[in-house]
């Protein structure tokens, strides 16, 4: 392992405090990094995260994908856990927490739309992110493709009206252009990128040699990412510091939680480190994008229901970094088992 790799969890707190200090330093720089968005992406971080993607997609073996109906029980557990236990987690979670424990520091009013953020975020489980996750704890990178492409033919179809349930609301607005420019960003272009690259180099030889090359891209996108997503937020936090532990703290618990369910349910299943580990980052983690542009339409950009989404963006990284250490280091939970598609 590099000096990056080794030392990742130090590089992302320190992106952390200069994010936030630079934010506070220079509040119009950060507003101007803020704007450059197209569907209410941020084209900077847009970016980054394609930068952590593409070198994982030159690890899908596109001839061997046909091969991973063989192995469907990784795919039952993630989509189970995303559609009919997340969800429902999230909102207890939220109710309890916010509701409950601590009512006695935040309004009643105020409590309604925090709690319709994290719901939001409940059900919306990752579509890029977890390419990073994976790539970090040595997921498949085929069977990984197909989570996501699956959770993302799901989430066209299910998000809303699960999302208008749970909210109690009559209708959820989708933002399509949004969801349509986040799926083809973040999976579609790399995807073919990551083809093409393939189909230029031919050699496995040379396609091996890009790869290591391009480790160091991929861990200065995620540091650079965790800078600018806490440069962006920095007037939020520290304007309201108490409302962004106050949701945090369920949210981190309902990642955990959801983590080890599907962790739990892959071991029973007898699922390698190279599908379980993968398939429980991709409902811990959140397809924040969505969320927050949801919450935006719903409730408005200064809502309660917005800035709880954007707890969600901030706790990201961090959160799932931790779950990422766990998995390569709890070897009973994630057995590193022969079986994984290659």
């Amino acid at each position: 392992m590099g000096i990056f790799e080794r030392f990742l969890s130090l590089w992302v707190a320190l992106a952390i405090a200069a994010g936030v200090a630079l934010g506070a330093l220079f509040p119009q720089v950060a507003q101007a990094v803020a704007t450059l968005d197209v569907a209410r992406i941020n084209l900077p971080i847009a970016l980054l995260i394609w930068g952590m993607i593409y070198p994982m997609m030159l690890a899908v073996d596109f001839g061997s994908i046909g091969a991973l109906r063989r192995q469907p029980k990784g795919l039952v557990v993630t989509v189970v856990v995303n559609w009919l236990i997340k969800p429902l987690t999230m909102t207890a979670i939220a109710w309890l927490f916010i509701r409950g424990l601590f009512a006695a520091w935040i309004p009643a009013a105020m409590a309604d739309q925090y709690i319709a953020g994290m719901i939001l975020l409940g059900v919306a489980p990752c579509t890029a992110m977890v390419f990073v996750w994976s790539r970090l704890c040595a997921g498949d990178a085929n069977y990984t493709l197909v989570q996501v492409a699956i959770n993302d033919l799901i989430l066209v179809f299910a998000f809303a009206p699960i999302a208008a349930l749970l909210l109690g609301v009559s209708q959820v607005l989708v933002p399509w252009d949004t969801l349509l420019t986040a799926v083809g960003l973040f999976v579609v272009v790399p995807l073919l990128a990551g083809w093409f690259t393939r189909v230029l180099l031919r050699s496995p030889g040379r396609i091996e040699r890009l790869e290591q090359r391009l480790k160091p891209l991929a861990i200065v996108s995620l540091i650079a990412t965790v800078l600018v997503l806490f440069l962006v937020q920095a007037q939020a936090i520290l304007s309201n510091p108490l409302a962004i532990v106050l949701i945090a703290i369920p949210l981190i618990l309902q990642t955990h939680l959801i983590f080890w369910i599907s962790a739990q349910w892959m071991r029973r299943w007898g699922q390698p480190k190279a599908i379980a580990a993968p398939g429980a980052m991709i409902g811990a983690s959140n397809f924040f994008e969505l969320a927050v542009a949801v919450a935006i339409s719903l409730f408005g950009l200064n809502s309660g229901a917005a800035l709880a989404t954007v707890v969600g963006v901030l706790v990201e990284v961090p959160v799932m970094l931790s779950l990422v250490a766990i998995a390569n280091r709890n070897q009973r939970l994630f057995p590193d088992q022969a079986g994984a598609l290659r």
